[in-house]
């Protein structure tokens, strides 16, 4: 991380501690509409699903007197309530930002949210000025299987892959950005042995949480 001078942080699950709000999305909206069912089965039916698969799901098993496309339509406008009333920062993120900016790290965010969320979100807790731009994945049309969003960050930033950290939680994301030589830091959520081992063998750097010593 020496002589680092450029930090792209992914938001969810690595700054903002979302996922719990994610996976409990569809016990919080099948149960806003009076529905009560084994949510550990429906947990493992829709997990590999998309939110527009999730919903067409849930109109069929539950003969709901509603389109997918509506369902589909509330339960996004349930978790971005989330995001804009109380998702909160995961441990000591503001802390290890003030430290980077200290030493003076020019930093942004680029996450798969969409934009007006990211900034809502960030800005409702207090940590959207530490960033010179957020990003969206959406911008740049494609998800962290490319690298796109990645390039796109150091395109702005005006510096080569290899002189920028990356921050992220996901496997997936992580082993794209290392692939297309940035510095990957691996950031736990809450994973298991096995992924966590997974992680530090494909990032260059791993730390369990932000109130680790930089």
């Amino acid at each position: 991380m020496e002589n680092k001078k450029f930090a792209i942080f992914d938001m969810d699950g690595t700054l903002i501690d979302s996922m719990p709000y994610w996976k409990n999305l569809a016990k919080e909206y099948l149960e806003s509409k009076d529905i009560f069912c084994d949510m550990e089965e429906i947990a493992r039916i829709i997990k590999p699903m998309t939110m527009t698969e999730s919903a067409k799901y849930f109109v069929e098993r539950f003969k709901m007197n509603l389109d997918e496309k509506t369902v589909e339509a509330e339960m996004n406008s349930m978790i971005e309530k989330h995001y804009i009333e109380d998702i909160p920062l995961k441990p000591c993120v503001r802390e290890y930002l003030e430290k980077l900016k200290a030493k003076d790290i020019k930093m942004c965010v680029a996450s798969a949210t969409t934009k007006w969320l990211i900034d809502s979100c960030l800005k409702r807790l207090g940590i959207l000025d530490f960033f010179e731009f957020t990003i969206s994945c959406e911008e740049v049309f494609a998800g962290k299987d490319s690298p796109a969003v990645f390039l796109k960050c150091a395109e702005i930033f005006n510096e080569k892959p290899e002189n920028i950290l990356v921050f992220e939680d996901a496997l997936y994301a992580i082993k794209t950005a290392t692939d297309a030589n940035f510095y990957t830091i691996g950031v736990n959520d809450n994973f298991d042995e096995e992924r966590i081992n997974k992680i530090k063998n494909t990032a260059d750097y791993y730390i369990n949480s932000f109130c680790e010593k930089i």
